[in-house]
């Protein structure tokens, strides 16, 4: 609620709230079209693919922010973009798999998007990033994520969070241009009517549909890049200590205010456009830079053309790898011709998705260690596009989400202040390096613009010898330690990477202490096989290493691993070769696609953790098989510490399932289990594996959105308790529920459930069974209705007891648990008094309720509570609560904790009380009393104070 007190102001906010209780309802959504899920466009493909890779970091996401000035309406916000997402069914699609497909879906229209606001006194660039960086879930959904940062009355920072496989730099106008409609719209009060736009999963079928009209331009494509290989790029020869945290850098350099113009003259003198030009002089840079003569950049293309496409929000971007011959010294300008010709070509047949090329050309479109064809790419970038609101000031702000989708970008900002762009990986590229080539690029294109006839050869920039000559980064490491007197590592050619040395004495280093040297410094990819050593180096007259006297790498006898045949087996059914134990993956035909099916085939027949990144970083069946031996002997190790730990003697053996481990409620589940001695079997994805391992436990995948994974799952466990939730999908948490309860022939079942299954009682005195009450929120509807599934099939077909456990508000100390203190009534309280804003709360009486406040449950209270039920189930419907405390009294928990100045009034309902603090109910909790009964520190104060310490910075 905006503070300004300008008396316009107020009555501008007035009017606006008045306008929005009288508006007539929205238009009802168009006619039904074709449903259900549809294919995934190849260039969604490969967003999906990165993320069963486990590289679903922040390269995909696509924050969308703008400083606003102004009287900015946050409900009208809200109203707008629920019915952007109402609109486009991209914006609100989950990704699934059909056997070994994926497809997309999407789900119902959510009743409101949320937009959440923070207080921000200063600029907020760290939340802003914070925010971008947080990942999606594509298996539950990709609905934008909003958030407004207050600088103060009329200064605010609206962030829009969007996942890449939803949208694209063309759909940023679009949503910016309704959400401007539907805005004003909902700020006057009045329906806007805007033409219903084409959805995706439409336009997917279609391009599924064409697929058989490719073959002509992808055998142009294949003969085209035939040969072509990955430009080799100055790697480090350490990793940046910091990598993990900041993988990426930029480097940002302003131009004169006569390049750009000058660039443009250019072009049109060679009929080009000034991205061609830019890209030219992306080839140029990439040629001093690495010494090489045959490049392939890739560039952006997009599908949207023609009528049908008018108004599309989803991903229609392609990738055009463009390949350039640099021979002959030619001037820059002739560059620019090559180039354009190159491009035009490439046009034509634009419409193949690059993924199809990949795979066409197979072990070709890599170089030998892997590294992907197109890993340098080019752009012009102009203006950002900006949310502008009618009757704001708008400021396109940058997000920066630290992460790069490629190796290395050059990029051309055309804007009021025209500048150079080069962004790289950091462990693709050198440091140092990439300084330079941040400084050369900006000076290359100022000396192009200047003289277009001048050389390759006379441009800046430092011309590098042809990379093959520079040494692998592991040689390189080898040379610089002490012991070493010489190294090589030569190209491995499709076998395993060996590395030779002479030590300096006798005595020095073991092969073993050397390798596991270069483990500690370079990435793993860059790890040799083995390191053989040798008395001297065998060289030609020359002084060049003479490959042909190089010994053989070694060959250990068969089978040196009991997962080397299974591994063996899984790369022959895949891949219809079979291969040697130290054949590449890649050289064999596999790609990214086949590394995710390869990897969870793997999983499932071994129940070992592995995903498709550990197939693309290890490539063999050898090393496949190695890593696969170490992972059972970690388990190995876990279980046999568990064993051996003296834990209190267990009232009932079996393996208890729990869902949701990674959750806040789910992880406190897990640590009871732990220390009462169960045998826990925990369902995760295989990318959050790590997050729910430890003694005792072993991981299973699966996610409520995959059934079949949840059926296998309690059919493996001889009980379940069932913690997991998606909060916003009912439909798929009542799908999960029949799954489970369809599975489940025997021992107990806990129902981690919500005591918004009551609804909102007559009385404000709760007993437990109590009937449910109208109106029941979405959320609490399908809590009740998934313990109806349960309770009926309790005792039946041999199924034991059941129990369905409803808890209110869970704190304790736990990052899930405290995003709680970020939105909702508790984040209401917490952000107000965090920022010394005054505080509203409902004064006693009001709306005829003597009392309002909240219950709430320590989370380690409720995973007693849960797992009591294991051993002495319910049988019905049960409450876990610790306590009620007043809105007044968590408020003034919350300012001493806080240290906050923040005055409170005490008004009703009509007039300044926030509606999310209407709540009234006490609910009795008898039945789990002994368990829940509270250990030293689960008070309020203290669990209030742990949370608020893990949101300190």
């Amino acid at each position: 609620m905006a503070t300004d007190t300008s008396a316009a102001l107020q009555e501008e906010l007035l009017r606006r709230a008045r306008a929005r209780a009288a508006r007539p309802a929205a238009p009802a959504p168009a006619a039904a079209r074709e449903a259900g899920p549809a294919p995934l466009t190849h260039a969604q493909r490969r967003m999906w693919l990165m993320e069963r890779l486990g590289q679903n970091g922040a390269q995909y996401s696509v924050p969308f922010a703008t400083r606003l000035h102004g009287p900015l309406d946050v409900d009208a916000l809200s109203t707008a973009l629920t019915e952007l997402v109402r609109r486009h069914e991209i914006l609100r699609t989950r990704y699934g798999r059909n056997g070994e497909e994926p497809y997309q879906e999407p789900l119902p229209a959510p009743e409101v998007v949320t937009v959440r606001v923070v207080e921000s006194p200063g600029d907020g660039d760290d939340l802003l990033t914070e925010e971008a960086r947080r990942p999606f879930d594509l298996a539950a959904d990709t609905v934008p994520r909003a958030l407004v940062l207050r600088h103060g009355p009329q200064d605010h920072t609206v962030l829009l969070t969007f996942h890449h496989i939803a949208i694209d730099g063309g759909s940023l106008e679009t949503v910016a241009d309704e959400l401007a409609a539907l805005y004003e719209a909902a700020v006057d009060g009045r329906p806007r009517t805007l033409p219903e736009p084409p959805q995706y999963a439409d336009f997917a079928r279609r391009e599924h549909t064409d697929a058989s009209g490719l073959d002509e331009g992808l055998a142009r494509w294949t003969r085209r890049l035939a040969g072509a290989t990955p430009p080799r790029l100055p790697r480090p020869a350490t990793l940046p200590a910091d990598v993990a945290e900041h993988p990426a850098a930029t480097r940002t350099t302003e131009l004169g205010e006569q390049v750009l113009p000058a660039l443009r003259e250019l072009g049109r003198e060679r009929r080009a456009t000034v991205f061609t030009v830019g890209l030219a002089a992306a080839f140029a840079a990439l040629h001093r830079l690495t010494g090489e003569l045959d490049l392939v950049i890739g560039c952006a293309a997009t599908h949207r053309e023609g009528q049908s496409m008018r108004g599309l929000v989803g991903l229609c971007v392609n990738t055009l790898p463009i390949r350039v011959d640099l021979s002959g010294d030619p001037a820059f300008a002739t560059l620019v011709e090559r180039v354009r010709d190159a491009l035009l070509e490439a046009q034509q047949h634009r419409e193949v998705p690059f993924d199809l090329i990949l795979e066409r050309l197979g072990a070709a479109a890599r170089g030998d260690d892997g590294t992907a064809l197109v890993r340098v790419t080019s752009d012009v970038v102009g203006e950002q596009t900006a949310l502008r609101l009618p009757g704001l000031e708008a400021r396109a702000v940058e997000v920066g989400v630290g992460e790069a989708k490629f190796d290395l970008t050059f990029g051309l900002l055309d804007a009021d202040t025209p500048a150079s762009l080069v962004q790289y990986g950091r462990a693709a590229l050198d440091e140092q390096t990439g300084l330079a080539l941040g400084a050369s690029f900006a000076e290359l294109l100022t000396a192009v613009a200047a003289d277009p006839a001048l050389r390759l050869s006379e441009l800046p920039g430092r011309l590098a010898r042809p990379q093959a000559t520079a040494g692998h980064p592991a040689e390189i490491r080898l040379r610089a330690h002490p012991e070493i007197a010489d190294a090589h590592v030569p190209d491995p050619a499709g076998g395993p990477l060996l590395a030779y040395a002479v030590l300096r004495r006798t005595g020095g280093p073991s092969p073993a202490q050397l390798r596991a040297h270069l483990r500690g410094v370079l990435a793993r990819e860059l790890v040799p096989a083995a390191v053989m050593l040798l008395d001297t180096m065998p060289r030609t007259a020359d002084g060049a290493v003479d490959a042909s006297r190089l010994p053989a790498g070694p060959r250990p006898a068969l089978p040196e691993s009991r997962h080397l045949q299974a591994v063996t087996e899984a790369f022959a059914n895949l891949l219809d070769r079979r291969p040697g134990p130290d054949d590449d993956f890649f050289a064999l035909g596999g790609h990214s696609l086949a590394a995710v099916q390869l990897a969870e085939r793997l999983r499932s027949a071994l129940t070992l953790p592995l995903i498709g990144l550990d197939i693309m970083q290890t490539r063999t069946p050898r090393a496949i098989a190695a890593l696969l031996d170490a992972r059972e002997a970690e388990r190995a190790a876990a279980v046999a510490t568990a064993a051996t730990t003296p834990r209190p003697r267990r009232v009932r053996e079996g393996t208890v399932l729990v869902t949701g481990g990674t959750g806040g409620v789910g992880a406190f589940v897990l640590r009871e289990l732990a220390a009462q001695g169960r045998p826990v079997l925990a369902l995760a994805r295989p990318e959050s594996a790590h997050l729910v391992g430890g003694d005792g436990i072993e991981v299973i995948e699966g996610d409520l959105g995959d059934l079949d994974s949840l059926r296998a799952a309690v059919e493996s466990a001889d009980a379940v308790i069932h913690a997991a939730c998606t909060f916003t999908r009912p439909e798929v948490d009542v799908a999960a529920m029949e799954a489970m309860v369809d599975a489940w022939r025997g021992g107990p079942f806990v129902f981690v459930s919500s005591v918004d299954a009551y609804g909102q009682p007559t009385s404000g005195q709760v007993a437990e069974e109590s009937p449910s009450q109208a109106p029941l929120s979405a959320y609490g509807q399908a809590k009740l209705d998934c313990e109806r599934l349960l309770l009926k099939a309790a005792g039946t077909e041999g199924r034991g007891g059941a129990s369905a456990v409803r808890s209110p508000i869970v704190w304790g100390a736990h990052d899930r648990l405290r995003d709680q203190l970020r939105w909702g009534a508790t984040g209401l309280l917490y952000q107000a008094a965090l920022a010394g804003r005054p505080i509203s709360l409902p004064a006693p009486g009001a709306g005829g309720h003597d009392w309002y406040g909240a219950p709430w449950v320590h989370a380690a209270a409720l995973a007693r509570a849960v797992t009591a039920c294991l051993d002495t189930p319910v049988h019905g419907v049960a409450n876990a609560v610790s306590g009620h405390v007043a809105w007044s009294d968590l408020t003034a928990e919350l300012v001493t904790l806080l240290g906050s100045d923040s005055a409170v009034t005490f008004e009703d309902f009509e007039s300044e009380a926030h509606r999310d603090l209407d709540h009234r109910w006490h609910y009795r909790a008898d039945r789990l009393a002994t368990a829940l009964r509270p250990a030293p520190g689960e008070d309020l104060r203290s669990v209030l104070a742990s949370m608020i310490k893990g949101m300190e910075p």
